[in-house]
């Protein structure tokens, strides 16, 4: 059952800090970006790490100053997320990437964008305490992102992407914990 929304603002910082802790590891993501109007489709295999930053991490920290933020009101904690991406049947070679996260409220903070290397942010919210739901928006662009934990081995993702008001793309993965 979803939360209200006077519950669910309560419960944000709780909540996001144990979903972090708990998805920190290494990561095996399998994924399909379904473009919507031409049909076509595109399978991405990623190996992924995810290590938890607690309030005062050097990278929350530099994430606060790069977003202006007041010291006072510090980032209550984070992620750094890398990532090694092979393209499926492409040719191209594999992509390496990192990014860093921070929460302060029901604000989350990013180094950088999905589509954009400038820092960018994401109002999040729980659907329950295992599904975390982010809403980005820059550059005319929507990006709708949920996040469900299954167990201890398995994350779930959809990520809907509109430009202008128009679905353009879905991405769909499965995420396997390794080790």
């Amino acid at each position: 059952m979803p939360f209200s929304a006077d519950t669910a603002r309560i419960l944000a910082e709780p909540l996001v800090h144990a979903f972090f802790q708990e998805t920190a590891g290494d990561w095996r993501s399998e994924r399909r970006y379904y473009t919507l109007k031409s049909g076509e489709t595109q399978a991405v295999v990623s190996q992924i790490t995810i290590e938890f930053l607690p309030a005062g991490a050097d990278q929350l920290l530099e994430l606060a100053q790069l977003h202006q933020l007041d010291p006072k009101q510090p980032l209550i904690c984070g992620t750094t997320v890398a990532w090694e991406s092979d393209y499926v049947g492409t040719g191209r070679k594999p992509v390496v990437g990192s990014t860093i996260f921070g929460v302060r409220g029901q604000t989350l903070y990013r180094d950088r964008g999905f589509a954009t290397p400038k820092p960018v942010t994401a109002q999040y919210h729980f659907n329950d305490n295992r599904t975390l739901v982010l809403k980005t928006e820059y550059n005319d662009s929507r990006f709708e992102e949920e996040i469900r934990l299954l167990g201890q081995r398995y994350r779930t993702r959809q990520t809907v992407i509109s430009r202008a008001g128009e679905e353009i793309m879905i991405g769909q993965y499965l995420e396997t914990r390794l080790g």
